[in-house]
């Protein structure tokens, strides 16, 4: 598609999976970028039902389980958008415990810390499987090097992220227009979702 095709959320997910099924590999890594008035994570949700259909085994991983402890997040107060943009994410735990064991096998972990309690999350180490898709929602996910096979960027027009934002979230939005700046993550993903209205939604999918 070298231009945004509408469609409806429920055929947005199936092309998806269809897009992801046609990649015809045993593992792959899927990232759904995007900030969480976006609603990535329900995007992700979406893939879980239609990929198993498939015949793969899916596993769903937040990258807000793996954010650094709070003495790293705060260290410049609780609501600094540079500390969001670059510290929050522990981006070497993610390909450490989870990206790098699903490429090559083994076992991977779902989730690390847990931010309210700001402790490690005791969970256990689980087999990779022999065909599965691995989703992994969040935002800023885009421009870290993480080794993502797939990179799907929900996108909202920095209008629409204002609105959607909420208040005590508003902070962050500087944070998105360097990523905007910076990452460019329109550019980069290989499938962009154009999601305004969430009810209507619009798919580029890069090179297709």
């Amino acid at each position: 598609m070298s231009h945004p095709v509408p469609v409806s959320p429920e055929a947005l997910s199936e092309l998806l999976s269809e897009l992801i099924v046609g990649r015809n590999e045993t593992r792959l890594r899927v990232a759904i970028d995007g900030a969480d008035a976006a609603d990535p994570g329900r995007l992700a949700d979406s893939l879980v039902v239609p990929l198993r259909a498939a015949g793969f085994a899916v596993a769903r991983v937040h990258a807000n389980d793996f954010l650094r402890g709070a003495s790293v997040r705060f260290e410049y107060g609780k609501t600094d958008p540079d500390s969001f943009y670059d510290l929050w994410l522990d981006a070497n735990g993610l390909t450490r415990e989870v990206l790098t064991p699903w490429g090559v096998g083994g076992r991977y972990l779902p989730a690390l810390w847990d931010a309210v309690t700001d402790r490690a999350v005791r969970a256990a180490y689980e087999p990779v499987p022999a065909r599965g898709v691995l989703l992994v929602d969040g935002p800023l996910l885009l421009g870290r090097g993480l080794p993502f096979d797939l990179a799907v960027h929900v996108r909202l027009s920095g209008g629409a992220l204002r609105r959607r934002t909420s208040p005590d979230e508003a902070w962050t939005l500087p944070a998105f227009e360097r990523y905007e700046d910076e990452v460019d993550p329109t550019a980069l993903a290989d499938v962009v979702i154009r999601a305004d209205d969430a009810r209507h939604p619009a798919v580029l999918v890069r090179g297709g």
